[in-house]
């Protein structure tokens, strides 16, 4: 777990790979899923997946602090060659994700009941998403565990363990879901129900590898579990106030592109389909960079907590001019093949028309995003959430007074227009902070925590 004397290109896209087949994992269970219902059920029960899916998928990731603020404090006492407070990271992160998801367990009722009142579907579409909600929720407390030992893994820098996981958990939900859904004909029940036992085989999965993983760094008297330390009043509220500033983060990002779809709607549902087509693009660009963005955050963590500003100059250096090669790798293709990923993706001529119009926006979208992907890695790896926080907020102001000046008289292009200026203006202002964050790595741990 110590930190590194070198890193090397070769090393970095090592690291990166398993990474990013890791992330693909979750949108291709998305696809079996709705494969599977699309052969075993109806229409009905394709809308209720689509209702149910997306009101999990947004309670769960609005806790996606969970890993990305794991990940900052595991890395940086992996680098100071402290293991105990590896192990006392984890146990606080599995602390809070259990107490979240009970919570969540316990606000059932009142969370479905302003879901489904916000959503607006068919009766038969709503009273199977009810069914599919209901099982899955009881889910909650292992689903958010999982995101803390993502944290942890991404953390120390062990991307195979984490693919490892990943596969683990999708794979067996896959195969409950066939057997659930198809062989047994549960339907949206089978579904949810294969989800929520994946999740909690995930979670003693995802432990059994963390603890032999761990348990091999520690003296043979030591206790695996720092109970004091893991209680300690002083850590346990820097990591509530670090994970508070990442939450009020993601959201600001979730509302903002919620807003450019609800925005998009606004001009009719040709271009709210075409922008919806090119926002798959973007996604499945994110996969890639999002990649890259992992490795940084252990490497970084790792240096500041070595107080290695050299390694942390290489890491930000080499893993950045890759993240920008990948994104203009992906620039490229998608400028030449995207005509045709539009048309593999929709046969309605006037969609067809408006997403290739609007295809250069997706391309410049994606070769400017880098420095956002790897901006968040370098500040994640080094708990500095705060300015994570900052930034975001103030991007999501960029991005508001963009629209308002631009949409108006330029329309759906302006409404482009002002996502490039949200992409680049948080890149910008994280990047007004990294001298201070630099000039802070010769600084022993203990010293450079108070502004974390």
């Amino acid at each position: 777990m110590a930190v590194p004397e070198s890193i090397s290109y070769r090393d970095l896209l090592h690291q990166a790979w398993p990474i990013i087949l890791a992330n693909m994992a979750a949108p291709l269970l998305g696809l079996a899923d709705t494969a599977i219902i699309g052969n075993f059920g109806d229409t009905a029960a394709l809308g209720a997946i689509a209702f149910g899916a997306l009101i999990i998928s947004f309670l769960y990731w609005s806790f996606g602090f969970l890993r990305m603020g794991t990940t900052g404090f595991a890395a940086r006492a992996a680098g100071a060659g402290d293991e105990t407070e590896v192990r006392a990271i984890m146990g606080r992160a599995l602390l809070l994700a259990l107490a979240l998801g009970t919570l969540l367990l316990l606000l059932r009722a009142p969370v479905e009941y302003a879901a489904f009142f916000l959503l607006d579907g068919s009766p038969a579409v709503e009273t199977a998403a009810q069914t599919y909600f209901r099982i899955r929720i009881w889910g909650a407390p292992a689903a958010l565990s999982v995101f803390a030992l993502s944290g942890i893994l991404v953390g120390l820098g062990k991307g195979r363990l984490l693919l490892a996981l990943q596969l683990f958990l999708n794979g067996l939900n896959i195969v409950l879901d066939l057997l659930l859904a198809g062989a047994l004909q549960m339907g949206v029940a089978g579904i949810a129900l294969g989800t929520l036992v994946a999740e909690w085989c995930a979670l003693g999965f995802g432990g059994i590898l963390l603890y032999r993983s761990l348990a091999a760094t520690k003296a043979p008297a030591e206790p695996f579990w720092p109970v004091a330390r893991i209680l300690d009043g002083a850590a346990l509220r820097n990591t509530v106030s670090a994970n508070t500033d990442i939450m009020l983060r993601t959201l600001a990002l979730v509302l903002s592109f919620a807003f450019f779809t609800n925005q998009s709607a606004r001009f009719g549902d040709v271009t709210l389909a075409a922008n919806h087509i090119l926002q798959q693009f973007v996604a499945f660009a994110a996969f890639f960079l999002d990649g890259h963005a992992f490795v940084v955050e252990s490497l970084v963590g790792k240096s500041a907590g070595a107080g290695r500003r050299d390694i942390f100059d290489l890491a930000v250096r080499r893993s950045s001019e890759i993240s920008f090669c990948t994104a203009v790798a992906l620039a490229l293709g998608l400028a030449l093949a995207g005509s045709q990923f539009v048309f593999l993706l929709t046969d309605i001529p006037e969609v067809r028309i408006a997403a290739v119009d609007l295809l250069p926006f997706a391309v410049a979208y994606v070769a400017l995003s880098f420095a956002s992907f790897q901006l968040d890695g370098i500040f994640i790896g080094a708990s500095r959430t705060r300015q994570m926080r900052n930034a975001a907020l103030l991007a999501v102001t960029l991005f508001l007074l963009a629209w308002w000046l631009l949409a108006g008289p330029y329309g759906v292009a302006g409404l482009w227009w002002a996502l490039l200026v949200f992409v680049v203006g948080r890149a910008v202002a994280l990047a007004l902070y990294l001298p201070g964050l630099r000039a802070s790595i010769a600084l022993p741990l203990s010293q450079s925590e108070g502004s974390a």
